[in-house]
């Protein structure tokens, strides 16, 4: 009988250890793989960033996947087409219907010019709008700067950086107490590509009225971060490997269309191997400083004789195979959700999902579209229209009038951020009623909804029914003119006005009613 073995002693250090409580994701396992570049007691979101130089070269990598990749570029022009849409809508509201209209049009004229929105003259309010949206999911961020001549600068992401150290500046950003950015620091690109850049300057974010005058456009996840990273941070790998992928299979696809047949040859008489002096297409060498290699140059529809003896055999092999695609979808989604998409907008089908589950997706990624939204209104929107508001005061007389009898009230506006058309139109319209009908919502809100204002719907209403009224009654007269002698034509029966749902109207012929009430008067008197 043999001893038994006794398992042998632990520390009193050891033992608890095993047995306190603490999280997994502490202690490094086959699980939990180890991360390198973490703050040793913990740091601000930009300890990730302490290199600089290589902060810039990852904008640059960005920039390189959106123009070579396949998916990546049409990925992000799909996420800022539905965020900016047709362009966010200005509504002035300081309480005074005449300087709220004045200063609407001030805007859109000034929106919708280039030569006074652009410092260079090419691109309007909606270009900019599209363009920050671009940019801070691209590069991470955007800088725009207003000009003293009342015009926008845009500023890319690279352009925002110093030449040289500068006190309490991070990636090109001075900050003050508190982490409040004071300046930023501007790198003049060269004329022509490779030409020299030229020094950086410091612009201050406000002016001397205390105005913002410098637009940071980035989606912080983090509190303390200075500068916005690129969306393709998380899946820049994923992102490389899926065009790796696509690439291999591509080639492999190729050369499986190459080759047609197998070739099988029988151990010859006298136990010798078969010869193999034959190829598949005219042979070159290349020569090399590893050797020499013997390449065969095959290609599609080629004829290949078999020697004597040889069986030749056909095969066709499922390239690429099943489970590839089924792959490819779980890559795209991946990609997709870091940027705010559902696969079946990524890929712009609706073939792998019924309706419910198109429509359940959308709802769900708008979510997110709206507190893009919202960032973009709060960080560009609204302090270029501050901006621009104070610009007028000095220049128009009438908007400077109203500002000293309303004070900072002439600031108050809002914007109403673009939204979706209807997935099914009879339902969400039916809603839409309902809710109108409840007392649920007010006509006014329920228009911002749909990225639009109430105030301009209702008057553009009237406009069109006076207008289709007014011309259906000048037609009408002009027929009876035309025809004195026939049954005259009432204006209604030259138009079809829609009208509220419940209600019904009936068109009756005067002159038969006349002939009516005449006829029941002699009745009644005979």
């Amino acid at each position: 009988m043999s001893a038994m073995v006794r398992p042998p002693k632990t520390s009193i250090a050891t033992e608890f250890d095993r047995i306190r409580a603490d999280y997994d994701m502490s202690r490094v396992s086959r699980f939990v793989r180890r991360r390198t570049g973490l703050a040793p007691q913990g740091g601000s979101a930009d300890y990730h960033y302490r290199n600089e130089s290589q902060f810039y070269t990852d904008i640059e990598k960005a920039r390189d996947m959106d123009r070579n990749d396949a998916i990546i570029g049409q990925t992000i022009d799909r996420a800022v087409s539905n965020e900016v849409q047709d362009g966010f809508s200005l509504d002035p509201q300081t309480g005074d219907k005449p300087l709220n209209d004045e200063l609407y049009a001030l805007w859109q004229e000034w929106a919708n010019d280039p030569e006074s929105c652009d410092i260079a003259g090419e691109h309007t309010w909606h270009d900019f709008e599209q363009h920050a949206s671009r940019s801070q999911k691209l590069d991470g961020d955007c800088v725009l700067l207003g000009i003293d001549e009342g015009s926008l600068q845009f500023i890319e992401a690279h352009g925002v950086q110093t030449t040289t150290r500068q006190d309490n500046t991070f990636l090109g950003v001075q900050r003050g107490e508190f982490g409040r950015h004071e300046a930023y620091w501007i790198l003049e690109d060269p004329k022509i590509p490779l030409g020299h850049k030229e020094q950086s300057v410091a612009v201050d974010v406000r002016n001397s009225d205390g105005f913002r005058q410098a637009f940071h456009v980035y989606n912080p996840k983090r509190m303390s971060q200075t500068r916005g990273v690129t969306s393709l941070a998380p899946v820049f790998s994923l992102a490389g490997m899926f065009e790796d992928i696509q690439f291999a299979k591509l080639v492999q696809q190729q050369v499986v269309s190459c080759f047609a047949v197998f070739r099988e040859q029988a151990q010859l008489t006298g136990g010798e191997l078969p010869r193999m002096n034959s190829s598949y297409g005219s042979p070159t060498v290349e020569v090399s400083q590893s050797g020499t290699r013997y390449i065969e140059n095959i290609t599609p529809g080629m004829e290949i004789i078999g020697a004597p003896g040889e069986k030749l055999s056909g095969f066709s092999p499922n390239v690429p195979n099943a489970e590839y695609f089924t792959h490819v979808k779980l890559m795209l989604q991946m990609i997709g959700v870091n940027l705010g998409l559902p696969l079946c907008l990524v890929l712009m089908d609706g073939s792998e999902t019924n309706f419910s589950g198109w429509r359940g997706a959308v709802d769900e990624a708008r979510k997110g579209w709206r507190s893009n939204q919202t960032n973009l209104v709060n960080r560009l929107h609204k302090p270029v229209y501050r901006w621009k508001v104070a610009e007028w005061i000095s220049t128009v007389p009438s908007i400077g009038s109203a500002y000293d009898r309303l004070g900072d009230a002439i600031f108050a506006h809002t914007w109403n951020a673009p939204r979706w058309q209807y997935i099914d139109p009879v339902g969400d319209a039916k809603g839409d009623q309902l809710r109108l009908q409840n007392g649920l919502i007010s006509p006014r809100r329920l228009h911002a909804e749909r990225g639009a204002e109430w105030e301009e719907v209702a008057d553009e209403i009237v406009a069109d029914m006076a207008y289709a009224i007014a011309a259906a009654k000048k037609t009408a007269d002009k027929i009876n003119a035309a025809n004195p002698d026939s049954q005259p034509v009432q204006w209604r029966e030259l138009i079809n006005l829609p009208m509220p749902q419940g209600v019904t109207m009936a068109v009756s012929d005067p002159t038969q009613i006349d002939a009516q009430t005449a006829a029941k008067k002699e009745t009644s008197n005979a």
